[in-house]
């Protein structure tokens, strides 16, 4: 008791573990909460900070750490709606993004300068701004659309897209019109202007991603990783701050810059996704929702009145443009509803607009009061279009996210999702994380499971000590795939021969695929590819593919992937390809394929839908194989198609690949991919 009374329980709470522990119980218990009732659990914890918070039972105030921690979270939503696009289908939709950027500023701009100038009164100087606050949005949707897996949908990509360009536009509406208002417009204003922000989107856009290859080339720790990511945020938010624009246009591009080198079924993204998904979002949510303040809409019919023609202005300009887009891109009704919903949405930019604005001050009344650009009822009128907003954007976005996912997941199949069981034996403790994200990028994206990791001990004279190491090494690969929520099962056998216990998993487990990592030579007789993938390859008939890693999958910029004619008469052609086009797909690097005309045209087909840079080229005739090293750089895997020995596209010129591999590939990735076999002869083996 003496402890108890000890402690201060006045209010607001001044104690940081209550406060901390409060918020923690919030953001663990709203979503719990609101999922029973069908509200969007971002919705609850923007109600929930407006109930705990200065304006509500003044439980904790919005102070300097919550402020902190809630520009990180909008910072990382931003971050995340350009880290989590696909590159390709951006690309693709560049001019669909454009067209729905401008219809998002531009309807909302004219309906806002109207109301503000001819409904409100204002000047035509206020009139803009405020219409540019109606212009841009906040993403506050994005972690719905996330959630339920739907973020590379033509739609999500529009608007995520389209948020760059209107906001910008937005934020620059801002600039110019508080420089028009102080005074400060000059000619070197607008030149100034305009070098700053080419000079901040050049260094972001291709400084970025040569820093971070750098650094994760060289850097493995998963810590030191993540920390990296983070800071790259926050410089990109800098950096655009020192343009002139607002932090979250720089968090969005540092996204972009990045967005290769984090693949999707990646370690890292899946820490990423995790942290932010956890603790930045649900704080910048809470943050928001203590800026209501409800007594300020019943003190005042000037701003229930502004509040309300903003609220219907700000709305209906964004569904007009959500509709226009639908209808120039024949869309569906319910990515109209996601179009809307993430665009409809007014927090982080409009908030920074009303605040630069009431901090304007133009002159002085006669009674000495200031006048400001934009007033106290504009002020109070943001809080509650945020509230507003935000709640529509929740609910419509929930909506049509949620028909969409489940409309995908009918509509769509993933081939052989479910007979995808891929072996990776271990044995060197260097190579064991890269053969494990192999692994994950070889298996379809939403496969949780499907990874085996084998470790064989010498059954003759084992002391134990051989037992522990392998053990070590599987606990290795089981931490590698859990860090992207993927079951990888522990595989432990004992044997002479480490090729005979695979071919006994192989049958065992109904496996498809093996990847093994290329052995250390350690005498000739070991031969290049060692024994064991020697053994592997000549006594089973699964995809084999043996992985030299020389740098993270991640850091690769190109797949370039040599085939011998006739490699689409194997029997396990469609299947390797397949494993390969999610290699593609889930890294996210342009693909250049090496093959014959037939050959090409089969390829062709199927990435024909895809959304990776992919290129062909002619090549039939493998005694000029060393013609493709005037084509390979630094960062490229280098994936050469082989067969066994009696395979149709057995080629007697493969015997020195092995050569060329170890005088002209030494620094590079490269994967000798041996197709599935129809069947084995035994004895019959390809030996290098």
């Amino acid at each position: 008791m003496i402890f108890l009374t000890a402690m201060d329980f006045t209010l607001p709470l001044a104690d940081p573990v209550l406060k901390f522990l409060i918020i923690l119980l919030i953001i663990l218990g709203a979503p719990l909460l609101l999922n029973k009732i069908r509200i969007p659990p971002l919705l609850g914890l923007i109600i929930a900070g407006a109930v705990i918070g200065p304006h509500g039972f003044n439980l904790v105030l919005r102070d300097s750490s919550i402020i902190l921690s809630g520009t990180a979270g909008l910072l990382y939503i931003m971050f995340l709606a350009g880290l989590e696009i696909d590159m390709g289908d951006f690309k693709r939709n560049s001019l669909r993004s454009l067209t729905f950027g401008l219809y998002t500023f531009c309807v909302p701009m004219a309906l806002g300068i109207v109301a503000g100038y001819y409904l409100l009164g204002f000047s035509w100087l206020t009139s803009v701004l405020l219409a540019s606050m109606f212009a841009s949005h906040t993403l506050i949707a994005y972690p719905i659309i996330s959630k339920l897996g739907i973020s590379k949908n033509n739609a999500v990509c529009i608007t995520v897209g389209g948020t760059m360009i209107t906001d910008t536009l937005a934020l620059l509406v801002l600039t110019i019109v508080v420089a028009l208002s102080t005074g400060n417009a000059d000619d070197m204003f607008w030149v100034r202007l305009g070098l700053s922000i080419t000079a901040f989107t050049l260094f972001v856009l291709l400084g970025f991603p040569l820093i971070g290859r750098w650094f994760f080339k060289r850097v493995h720790d998963n810590i030191s990783q993540y920390i990296f990511v983070l800071a790259m945020v926050f410089l990109g938010a800098f950096l655009a701050q020192l343009a002139g624009l607002e932090a979250i246009i720089g968090s969005f591009l540092a996204g972009l810059a990045l967005n290769r080198l984090i693949p999707a079924t990646s370690p890292l993204m899946n820490r990423v996704e995790f942290v932010g998904n956890a603790i930045f979002i649900p704080f910048f949510l809470l943050s928001v929702g203590m800026l209501i303040d409800y007594r300020a809409f019943f003190t005042s019919f000037e701003t229930i009145k502004v509040g309300a023609v903003m609220i219907v202005v700000a709305t209906a300009a964004k569904f007009i443009a959500a509709w226009l887009t639908q209808k120039t891109f024949r869309m569906s009704v319910d990515q109209r509803r996601v179009i809307f919903g993430l665009s409809n949405a007014q927090a982080a930019a409009t908030l920074a607009a009303v605040l630069v604005g009431y901090n304007v001050i133009l002159g002085t009344t006669p009674d000495g009061e200031p006048i400001r650009l934009l007033n106290e009822s504009v002020l109070n009128g943001t809080i509650l279009m945020i509230l507003v907003t935000c709640t529509m954007a929740s609910f419509s976005a929930q909506k049509g996210a949620h028909n969409i996912a489940m409309e995908e997941s009918t509509d769509v199949e993933e081939p052989d999702r479910n007979e995808v069981e891929i072996l990776i034996p271990v044995s060197n403790q260097a190579n064991v994380e890269e053969l494990v994200n192999l692994g994950l990028s070889l298996k379809p994206k939403r496969a949780k499971n499907g990874l085996h990791a084998l470790t064989v001990v010498d059954d003759k004279g084992s002391d134990g000590t051989s037992a522990k190491r392998s053990k070590r090494l599987l606990q290795l690969a089981v931490e590698t795939a859990a860090a992207t929520d993927t079951r990888l099962q522990e595989l432990l056998r004992y044997d002479l021969s480490p090729a005979n216990a695979i071919s006994g998993v192989i049958r065992e487990c109904g496996i498809t695929d093996v990847i093994l990592g290329l052995h250390e030579r350690k005498d000739i007789s070991s031969g290049f590819l060692g024994r064991v993938a020697e053994g592997t390859i000549a006594d089973n008939t699964t995809n084999v593919f043996i992985y030299k890693p020389a740098q993270p999958l991640s850091t690769v910029k190109r797949h370039l992937v040599v085939l011998p004619p006739q490699a689409e008469k194997e029997a396990g052609f469609l299947s390797a390809l397949e494993r390969l086009a999610n290699v593609v797909g889930n890294t996210g690097a342009k693909a250049v394929f090496y093959a014959a005309p037939a050959t090409l045209d089969l390829i062709r087909e199927r990435f024909a839908r895809s959304s990776n840079e992919i290129g062909y080229v002619p090549f039939v005739n493998w005694e000029d194989f060393l013609i493709v090293s005037r084509d390979v750089r630094t960062d490229d895997t280098l994936w050469i198609w082989m067969s066994r020995r009696n395979g149709v596209s057995y080629e007697s010129s493969m015997a020195r690949v092995s050569r060329y591999l170890d005088q002209y590939f030494k620094g590079n990735n490269f994967v000798l991919v041996y197709p599935l076999q129809a069947s084995i002869d035994e004895g019959s083996r390809y030996l290098t």
